[in-house]
């Protein structure tokens, strides 16, 4: 009896110390912020660079790419409303389709070569071709190159996929959240969970369709949503 308390307690210190592994949004970017809010000649240029498949690429209902209306420019929009001295450069690396793997066999010439100040980084959607497995690899060969040159990293939840039934416990985009919360966990880094908003609107108002352009893509009103999510970072 004594041995099964002392176990439970232990358990219970290790799940509490990794759920708060992972960064708060309040202090995670404190450094970024600061840059942000310098004036010329004291300001440098910030880099965000979003590596991804389509979605953050601004693929809408496919061929239309809208990227004024993705993700990482309503991003950048909002920041220069906040931050008006702010120099801010938006690098968008994602390529429609794309998975992890691929992603991370062109990351050290085409993304890290950017010089990144915050990495975003979103391929769960694509990444069920590839399997659970496989896309951890790749995530984290791309967490840890990252890491060594102290570059700030959120990684990303999947958007929606209007075939996947986002009220079910354990479906494929799921076990894929649950993966990169864990990764998130693990490295203390940044987590934008866009997967639970849109979670939430199918719970509440059955309405995930009117935030989406075609089956897999978000409409303006789904990147604001993704958008959000980000910018409590900030």
């Amino acid at each position: 009896m004594k041995s099964n308390l002392l176990l439970f307690l232990f358990l219970s210190f290790f799940w509490s110390t990794g759920a708060q592994a992972q960064n708060s949004p309040s202090d995670y970017l404190s450094e970024t912020k600061s840059n942000l809010k310098k004036e010329w000649p004291n300001n440098r240029t910030v880099n965000l660079v979003f590596h991804g498949h389509s979605v953050p690429a601004g693929y809408f209902k496919t061929p239309d790419v809208k990227t004024l209306d993705s993700y990482p420019f309503l991003v950048l929009k909002t920041l220069k409303e906040d931050y008006p001295f702010a120099v801010i450069n938006v690098i968008n690396t994602s390529i429609g389709g794309e998975n992890s793997e691929s992603g991370s066999r062109r990351f050290k010439k085409e993304v890290l070569i950017h010089q990144p100040d915050i990495l975003f980084i979103d391929y769960a959607l694509n990444d069920r071709r590839i399997g659970l497995e496989a896309s951890k690899k790749a995530w984290e060969k791309m967490i840890r190159k990252a890491l060594k040159k102290n570059i700030k990293v959120i990684l990303l939840t999947p958007s929606p996929d209007l075939k996947v039934d986002l009220t079910e416990e354990g479906n494929e985009l799921d076990l894929h959240r649950k993966q990169i919360i864990a990764l998130a966990e693990k490295y203390q880094l940044g987590l934008a969970d866009s997967y639970s908003l849109f979670q939430n609107l199918q719970e509440t108002c059955d309405c995930v369709k009117d935030y989406m352009s075609q089956g897999n893509h978000p409409n303006k009103k789904g990147h604001e949503l993704i958008a959000s999510e980000i910018l409590k970072f900030f």
